[in-house]
């Protein structure tokens, strides 16, 4: 678990920039993002809303609303900086999993797609909290009432997949104080793609507790990242944009060219 922690850390802090599709359903609905990394953050565009592509004044507003953040500096920073406050939690909840739970071998399993490599064997290990851990901060107070799996390819140690429920309420400091109720849930799948890199392929996040202790918190949604592509290096966030609109006229062209061989048959 150590050296699978301690390669995963050292992946995250890779050059790779990855363009991809991001589909999420939350409370609100279903939507499908055209995704591309930067310099300045991830750029994000719109293309698809409840099982339907955009209509031309959605699409407008959406690529304005794009435009105008890469003509904002001060926004940039803003969410450059949360996300890298974002990632620098992730690596404090990867440098702890070792420490903070006791795990104990639970099968095998095979790689499938999304899922590590397909094929390769999967370690699959239950885990539950150390109690002789001592969480550093509040951000990792939330392991301390967590149980459940971790599959981890065994040629590659990389972790393919990680289960997660809450079995107690729990304090937490992820970005904001608060409390989790017991029963939430996490699943994050990682798997090998674009030939040559893994990346995070499916998240799903089921949480109820309060903000604050005073205000009511409901963190629900499935997401599943596909489509992966590499994208040039040194990006700016408004080169990004660019691209973006790129890929999604080509993506429409594609899906008017289906069409008409389909009515053509």
């Amino acid at each position: 678990m150590r050296q699978t922690t301690e390669n995963e850390i050292r992946a995250s802090a890779g050059p790779t920039r990855l363009m991809f599709q991001d589909h999420k359903e939350t409370a609100r609905g279903w939507q499908v993002n055209l995704m591309v990394e930067t310099n300045e953050g991830t750029a994000g565009l719109l293309i698809e809303s409840d099982g339907k592509p955009l209509t031309p004044g959605q699409r407008q507003a959406e690529e304005k609303r794009l435009e105008a953040l890469a003509r904002n500096p001060a926004e940039l920073k803003k969410r450059q900086k949360a996300e890298r406050e974002d990632t620098e939690r992730t690596i404090r909840i990867m440098k702890a999993l070792p420490d903070a739970f006791l795990y104990e071998p639970d099968g095998t399993d095979k790689g499938s797609e999304g899922i590590g490599v397909p094929g390769d064997e999967l370690v699959r290990l239950s885990f539950h909290p150390n109690p002789n851990y001592n969480p550093p901060s509040r951000t990792e107070q939330v392991l301390t009432g967590m149980r459940g799996f971790v599959l981890i390819d065994a040629r590659q140690k990389r972790i393919a997949k990680i289960d997660g429920t809450l079995f107690k309420d729990v304090t937490f400091g992820w970005g904001i104080l608060g409390r989790l109720d017991k029963g939430g849930r996490f699943v994050v799948q990682q798997g090998f793609v674009a030939d040559r890199d893994w990346e995070i392929t499916r998240m799903d996040l089921a949480f109820t507790g309060k903000e604050l202790l005073l205000k009511k918190l409901v963190i629900k949604s499935n997401e599943s990242f596909s489509d992966f592509q590499p994208a040039p290096a040194n990006l700016t966030f408004a080169q990004g944009v660019q691209l973006l609109k790129k890929q999604e006229a080509a993506l429409a062209g594609q899906a008017e060219n289906g069409a008409s061989h389909h009515s053509a048959k």
